[in-house]
């Protein structure tokens, strides 16, 4: 699967810190042979991704569409459909399916919120779904099963 991921309060919290189980969630994804992207409605963020040592994990930086999300790609250059979205804005995670994550502001030694998107993604690569309260199949899942 194509996996995005949103940057503020989704992977950095407010005080500059990566999420707990980042790096390590990206590279068992990229083992698994899913792609991961990283995408943000305030631009493209590239620098973070190498201060937080995750480019050799992530495929592709863009700008995250904000409205209009399907037309809006082409114009951002992704040119890849987002099979899964992760992020704490639960608009962009209903489209287009995905896991709507719980903001992360602060450094949190017990946040387990990496460790539940990956179950998650596990669950919909192997069923097609998952029972996760954060799980949404999104549009295009619901029109693809009719």
């Amino acid at each position: 699967m194509n996996i995005f991921f949103d940057v503020d309060y989704t992977i950095m919290g407010a005080d500059g810190s990566l999420r707990r189980n980042t790096a390590e969630t990206f590279g068992k994804l990229v083992s698994d042979g899913h792609k991961v992207y990283v995408w943000s409605g305030v631009g493209v963020r590239t620098a973070e991704v190498r201060r937080f040592g995750l480019a050799d994990y992530v495929t592709k930086v863009f700008q995250k569409p904000l409205e209009d999300f399907d037309a809006a790609l082409p114009g951002l250059g992704v040119f890849t459909p987002p099979d899964f979205i992760i992020d704490d804005h639960p608009e962009i995670v209903r489209h287009f399916g995905g896991f709507i994550c719980r903001p992360y502001y602060f450094r949190n030694n017990k946040d387990t919120e990496m460790d539940e998107i990956y179950q998650t993604i596990c669950d919909v690569s192997e069923r097609g779904s998952s029972e996760h309260k954060a799980y949404r199949s999104g549009k295009w899942r619901a029109q693809e099963n009719g």
